[in-house]
């Protein structure tokens, strides 16, 4: 047990062992991220969350046909070996074999991603754009994160350079393109957003 202080006042901490996360993990109702001993429950998405995230599955799903890469919905956890990080991207691609997390007894967790995609919600955004994004930078297999906004036809595409940097840039409006160098395959935002409703309720 930790203790963290609040008004003055010690609070007791539950610490988790990543073996006691994974199996409260298999019997949850919902997803939970999972960073130095502590369970973060993450919440639900909305309507047009699901449809960005169900396009993007369909989009590369038809692109990467017959290459040695596969792309993944969010029910696929990740884990940052760098700095113990598991979370569930809301997208993600492997290329090549898929290494699993030795701590992870049902062999259900990987960690050698080559693009991560995150949709942005209003509870989330700060968490995807800043810390998150700082642990999946220390992936030494990923070359591309994309952040994709909910409330207008927008991307950030974050991409490794020679050297070992990060690049980014934006692109936005539904004429645009999203390219996604390191698959070689180029995605038009208004696919991306198809049937997403920029002025439902996040």
């Amino acid at each position: 047990m930790n203790y963290t202080f609040s008004m003055g006042l010690p609070k007791l901490v539950k610490r988790y062992t990543p073996q006691e996360y994974y199996e409260l993990e298999r019997e949850a109702e919902y997803k939970s991220d999972y960073y130095q001993g502590e369970i973060f429950a993450m919440a639900g998405g909305t309507k047009s969350h699901s449809r960005i995230c169900s396009n993007i599955s369909q989009q590369l799903g038809n692109r990467l046909e017959g290459t040695n890469c596969v792309n993944y919905q969010s029910d696929l956890r990740v884990k940052v070996k760098a700095t113990g990080l598991r979370t569930y991207p809301d997208a993600s691609v492997f290329c090549g074999p898929m290494e699993a997390d030795p701590e992870d007894p049902a062999g259900q967790t990987y960690t050698n991603p080559a693009v991560l995609f995150e949709v942005l919600s209003k509870t989330t955004e700060a968490y995807d754009r800043g810390l998150k994004c700082e642990h999946y930078r220390r992936i030494e297999s990923l070359n591309t994160i994309v952040l994709l906004w909910q409330k207008e036809p927008r991307a950030r595409i974050y991409e490794r350079q020679q050297h070992g940097s990060w690049l980014a840039r934006e692109v936005s409006g539904m004429d645009s393109i999203l390219p996604i160098a390191s698959l070689e395959v180029e995605v038009p935002l208004a696919k991306l957003y198809d049937q997403v409703d920029f002025n439902a309720k996040e």
